[in-house]
């Protein structure tokens, strides 16, 4: 080879070399320090990016914002599958990017509905939509495939009616509400529909207020893409931008209709109460989410009857996850409303060797038995038991065989383990773990059943992180979890 060659060989090998230095390596999982590439709702520009700039100030983390109408960002995700963040202008977005298994969690921010946007002073003396198929009315709209405030003026003009005729009469369309305002903003057309919150951030546009739009009120959610390679930092920025003493407050600065968020706090610690019979399958569901989120949960399991004892009392935990209903009804006015995660049975359990013949629960009653039940004032199971006994006349002669009381099942079912005791009366889900030394019989009674529900204090700091704990504890992963643990799943897919 020719020294010419070699030069030129050498050159591309450099070359070479000095691009793949400058390509990331998708292998890599993200850092802090790498950070987040966020794709931004145009309209929703300013409040993100006056918080994405405070954030790396004060946490180092860089966020890399991508500005587009709600459609178009939607549509480069599914085909790049890349990114951490996703905010839409209208929740539907959100919806549609979780049927396509894009996102995972989101967060919801603020509040918005459209308006007619026209210069100051309303020259035109534009009041409605009628007024936007005048000859002498110029009229930008955004793209309906494009931007979400677009989407929504066709669907609601398309009920009204008036859609086809706006849609001719319309000069333009433009792919952002950004570039409408700006269009209305120099004059280029008389009138535009956009957000309201966009029309409150330029000074020199007002806006015109139709009923039809007022009631059409949107949601502004943010979420966790399925891409993103730390979804912990992703989450962390996003309770950020939730935060309602540090990102709402910039929503609301620029016109936006915050929601009450949760307080700001770099690694929330959240309570949950629990019935002691939900332990085995929530606390790995409960690990994962301290894991994702970067939170801590402190969680206490007892009886349940302990349990609201104690929030009677002014305990207040961020979440309580009952083991009947009839538990949370007690505390009800603490709570947002409870939704039904499971269900279990109430059976006698048994030693494997069933040495005693008991078939049901009238041989409870033979003398010298020694059963246990639950306490009925501490626990959950211990009222069902009573009342599932006198409904079926059999109180008085189970109770003088009654040798112990406890506040939750798992510590009967251990006594029965020991050979303490004959048999005791627990949840099926309590012996789903000790199938090995114990056996159980259903009890074919109508009261012989418990649901657990779960629900967010009223009081709680972080209601929404909560709430994603409640959803993490109602997905398709944590229903493997309660089936394996022998629980009914109740929750409606």
């Amino acid at each position: 080879m020719n020294t010419g060659w070699k030069i030129f060989a050498a050159s591309i090998v450099l070359v070479a070399f000095f691009l793949f230095l400058l390509v990331p390596n998708q292998e890599e999982p993200q850092n802090y320090k790498d950070g987040l590439v966020f794709y931004c709702a145009a309209g929703i520009q300013k409040p993100v990016s006056e918080v994405a700039e405070e954030y790396q100030k004060i946490y180092g983390v860089p966020v890399q914002l991508q500005y587009e109408g709600s459609g178009t960002l939607l549509s480069k995700i599914a085909v790049a599958q890349r990114g951490d963040i996703y905010l839409a202008a209208d929740s539907s977005y959100i919806d549609l990017a979780r049927e396509k298994g894009l996102v995972a969690e989101s967060i919801t921010l603020a509040h918005l509905h459209p308006v007619i946007a026209v210069q100051k002073g309303n020259p035109k003396k534009i009041t409605g939509v009628a007024d936007l198929i005048r000859e002498d009315v110029r009229t930008a709209l955004a793209n309906p495939d494009a931007a979400s405030v677009g989407k929504l003026t066709r669907k609601l003009l398309t009920e009204s009616g008036e859609w086809e005729q706006v849609k001719v009469a319309a000069k333009v369309f433009k792919p952002t509400v950004n570039e409408v305002a700006n269009d209305i903003k120099i004059g280029t057309v008389d009138a535009g529909i956009i957000w309201d919150s966009t029309a409150g951030q330029y000074a020199e546009l007002e806006a015109v207020e139709v009923p039809l739009f007022q009631e059409a009120v949107k949601t502004i959610t943010v979420a966790i893409l399925k891409s993103s390679k730390n979804p912990q930092a992703a989450l962390r920025f996003c309770r950020y931008l939730g935060a309602r003493d540090r990102g709402l407050k910039n929503f609301k600065k620029w016109g936006f209709a915050p929601i009450e968020g949760d307080k700001w706090a770099e690694t929330p610690e959240l309570v949950l109460y629990s019935g002691g019979v939900n332990r085995v399958a929530i606390q790995e569901t409960v690990k994962d989410f301290q894991q994702r989120e970067g939170v801590k949960i402190s969680t206490v399991y007892n009886g349940c009857g302990i349990l609201t004892g104690q929030m009677k009392a002014g305990e207040n935990p961020d979440g309580y996850f009952a083991c009947d209903v009839s538990f949370m009804h007690q505390v009800a006015d603490m709570f947002q409303p409870p939704k039904d995660i499971s269900q279990t049975g109430i059976v006698i359990a048994l030693p494997k060797s069933n040495p005693n013949k008991i078939r049901n629960l009238e041989d409870l009653t033979a003398d010298g038995l020694k059963i246990g039940v639950a306490n009925e004032k501490q626990s959950a199971l211990g009222s069902l038991t009573r009342r599932l006994l006198e409904q079926m006349n059999l109180y008085e002669q189970i109770t003088k065989n009654v040798r112990a009381q406890a506040p939750t099942a798992d510590l009967l079912v251990n006594q029965l383990r020991t050979g303490s005791l004959d048999a005791v009366i627990v949840y099926e889900a309590n012996c789903s773990q000790v199938l090995d030394s114990v056996h159980f019989i259903k009890i074919e009674h109508r009261a012989a059943a418990a649901i657990q529900p779960i629900a967010v204090s009223r009081k709680s700091d972080y209601p929404h992180t909560m709430g994603r704990l409640v959803e993490a504890i109602r997905s398709a992963k944590s229903k493997t979890r309660f089936t394996a643990a022998g629980f009914d799943w109740r929750v409606e897919d």
